[in-house]
């Protein structure tokens, strides 16, 4: 994830973890460059990526909880809980009228539903699970949640499957954080013929993509040195992504330095063998 290097001391992350994993393995990590959290307007709209079948079900999902390593569990749960509050709504309950009363519900501004884009789709119900919430960047004051999530919708006797990565801007006043922006991520369009090492790493089974990273590489924007680092590493651990390109903060949080996310020269693990990169237990690993 993103890794801060606010007032506090974040413990080591996933960039961290990852670059020991890839330098092990080729000598190249595909995380970007990081240092210090930054304020800037990120990526605009997503692309809710997914598949649709005829069954009505949708299936059961859990919130999401930080664990007890968080620098600030009070501003991922606030970007979390909107982000469940928008994208999953009972039979009866969709459209933008009922998300912002779901919003405002959370003591956050209704006008923030305008800018959910792929989370709010025309459907009857929809589920919506929180993959991984982790750090764009934090400062003492502000701070980028980027929400990996996956969606499942049902409208009449089709169920879709779904999801998208937010960038949700917060800032933090004397009464707590607060939710200034949403940007959901844009991967574009799939290209017409993928290179054999992104159509390699698509197909792997060790290698876990949420939707908008499956997107990203679909795409074409993403430098196969990303997808090598990825099959390098897969050959040892089964790795779970959380953030690829679309959907992370144009700069370095905190700097008007270019992120290699954007650019398609970066990834971000959440997970290995089943272990969180951010737990204190995986540390010993």
């Amino acid at each position: 994830m993103t890794r801060t290097r606010a007032p506090v001391a974040p413990p080591p992350g996933r960039r961290a973890v990852l670059a020991a994993l890839a330098g092990a393995a080729l000598g190249a990590a595909g995380c970007a460059s990081r240092t210090a959290p930054a304020t800037h307007s990120p990526q605009g709209s997503a692309g809710h990526t997914g598949s649709a079948s005829p069954s009505p079900g949708l299936p059961h999902t859990t919130p999401w909880r930080p664990t007890s390593a968080e620098v600030q569990p009070a501003a991922k749960l606030r970007a979390v809980r909107l982000i469940e509050a928008i994208g999953a709504w009972g039979e009866g309950h969709g459209g933008a009228a009922a998300a912002r009363a779901r919003v405002a519900a959370l003591g956050l501004p209704a006008a923030l539903v305008g800018q959910a884009g792929p989370l709010l789709p025309a459907a009857d119900r929809a589920a919506l699970q929180v993959v991984d919430a982790q750090y764009g960047g934090i400062l003492s004051a502000s701070a980028s949640v980027l929400v990996v999530c996956r969606q499942w919708t049902r409208r009449g006797a089709t169920a879709s499957a779904g999801g998208t990565t937010v960038d949700v801007r917060l800032s933090r006043s004397g009464s707590g954080w607060t939710v200034d922006a949403l940007h959901p991520a844009d991967p574009g369009p799939a290209a017409r013929s993928p290179a054999p090492d992104i159509r390699a790493v698509l197909a792997d089974d060790r290698i876990v993509l949420p939707p908008a990273a499956a997107a990203d590489l679909r795409s074409g924007q993403v430098h196969t040195s990303v997808a090598q680092a990825m099959l390098a590493l897969a050959r040892s651990y089964r790795m779970e992504v959380s953030v690829v390109r679309s959907g992370h903060p144009l700069d370095v949080f905190g700097t008007s330095r270019p992120s290699d996310h954007p650019r398609g020269r970066a990834f971000d693990v959440w997970r290995i063998d089943g272990h969180a990169v951010v737990d204190p237990a995986t540390r010993a690993a």
